[in-house]
């Protein structure tokens, strides 16, 4: 959310109305995080349960859901404190058995190390119920006692005899001198309480939220360091099996027709004095298979690497796969240059997967595909009408998409619930530096 110093740059001057309403969207944002404390607050509660079993069977079974649950919490906050206040939170989870009682027992091995994710997690929701709540429903109590000063100064100079004296703040009520300072300072409390301490308290509940849940800068490095020793491992893993398939191919396919079109080009030889006719047909089948050899060959270099890639970029590339698709797709491309090489055939071959995969095993009749650049990444949405269900732990497709991506630091989100429709998005930071070369 902008501060209001920024928006009066941005738009030269804030209406009154838009400030107000910009104060009460703050404001009722401090109410949510109030909520979200009471939760972690119970959430605690039974977290404090879990613990008093932890090294039992029963402990090992309850804390995989519990731990689900704190980690689900805790990433709505830092979504929160990202969109609200633009304070990044980063996490650090480590890498843990799918399911069973391996699972419970490596969370529980997390969580009696201080210096993990899930340590964190479950050190903040004992905290949040408490020091997050009070941040959060500070707003609410200003507008309280604002609240609390109106009524006063209303009813100041009747209530003090029934209750032996009637304070607001420091002001001892009992007079309308009284009762009008206490309106006034009653009514102060209010604009404070709705336009200037909601998004201070966002910010000061954001940097809090930081300091409990951000891993140290250590373990990020830590991190980094595993992420780039897997991704390089994958990355040499991928290029020994494209190598081995270049092989096979090669093998089985165009060597195997020029060594066929060599033994008809020696049998016509033998056959040229003797016999004119058959070398005719021998020489055809020569023909026939230098042309059959020389498709497969330019096969196999598509599968390396397009001529339509190299020659006109990513999108022309994008839109070829959309031509020759079995589905009606539709494709938006907004690119203002060119990325490097290596990131648009990773981009093209994962989109080429997910537009197979679409059409294969969706069902889909119509698949759209939206390419774009922004804040620094290049953005892909690939999406279909099928009938959903799309799991990437099912499967190796979508694996070899994420691990492509994980080479330049992409993700790949999946949202497809069963009975569709499907959304796939990737997204890889990048650069753009080759200049457009085609229109989009």
């Amino acid at each position: 959310m902008k501060s209001t110093r920024q928006a009066d740059r941005a738009a030269g001057a804030v209406p009154a109305r838009a400030a107000v309403t910009s104060g009460f969207t703050a404001f009722r944002r401090t109410l949510t995080l109030w909520g979200l404390a009471h939760r972690a607050f119970c959430l605690s509660l039974w977290c404090v349960m879990v613990s008093s079993v932890l090294r039992g069977p029963l402990g090992a079974k309850l804390l995989p859901g519990t731990e689900r649950r704190v980690r689900a919490l805790a990433d709505r906050q830092r979504a929160l404190a990202a969109r609200w206040s633009g304070v990044d939170i980063p996490a650090v989870y480590a890498e843990l058995p799918a399911a069973g009682a391996a699972r419970g027992k490596a969370l529980r091995a997390q969580l009696l190390d201080k210096g993990n994710q899930v340590h964190r997690d479950w050190r903040w929701v004992h905290v949040d119920g408490f020091a997050g709540g009070a941040i959060a429903a500070g707003p609410a109590l200003l507008a309280l006692t604002g609240l609390w000063g109106l009524w006063t100064a209303a009813v100041g100079t009747e209530q003090p005899g029934r209750w032996d004296g009637l304070w607001f703040l420091f002001v001892p009520v009992g007079d309308p001198a009284t009762a009008a300072l206490a309106g006034v300072l009653g009514a102060l409390c209010l604009p404070l309480a709705v336009l200037w301490a909601p998004r201070r308290t966002l910010l000061l509940h954001a940097r809090y939220l930081r300091a409990l849940l951000a891993p140290a800068e250590s373990e990020l490095l830590a991190a980094r360091v595993e992420h780039l020793r897997t991704t390089r491992s994958d990355a040499v893993d991928t290029q020994m099996s494209e190598i081995r398939r270049i092989e096979r191919d090669l093998h089985d396919g165009a060597q195997a027709r020029l060594v066929a079109m060599g033994m008809t080009l020696n049998a016509a030889e033998h056959l040229l004095s003797t016999d004119p006719e058959a070398v005719r047909d021998l020489l055809v089948e020569a023909r026939q298979s230098s042309t059959a050899a020389l498709k497969e060959l330019r096969d196999l270099v598509k599968g390396i690497h397009p001529p339509i890639l190299a020659d006109r970029g990513i999108a022309d590339a994008v839109r070829s796969l959309a031509m020759v698709s079995p589905l009606r797709t539709e494709v938006v491309v907004e690119l203002p240059a060119r990325p490097a090489p290596p990131v648009e055939s990773a981009v093209y071959f994962a989109v080429s997967e997910l537009v197979t995969n679409a059409a294969k095993h969706s069902g889909a009749e119509r698949c759209w595909i939206d390419l774009r650049y922004e804040a620094g990444s290049l953005r892909v949405s690939v999406a279909d009408d099928g009938r959903g269900g799309a799991d990437v732990s099912a499967g190796t497709g979508l694996r070899g998409v994420e691990r492509r991506l994980a080479h330049f630091d992409g993700v790949l989100a999946v949202n497809s619930p069963p009975g569709g429709p499907t959304l796939m998005t990737m997204e890889l930071p990048c650069a753009l530096s080759s200049p457009k070369t085609t229109s989009s």
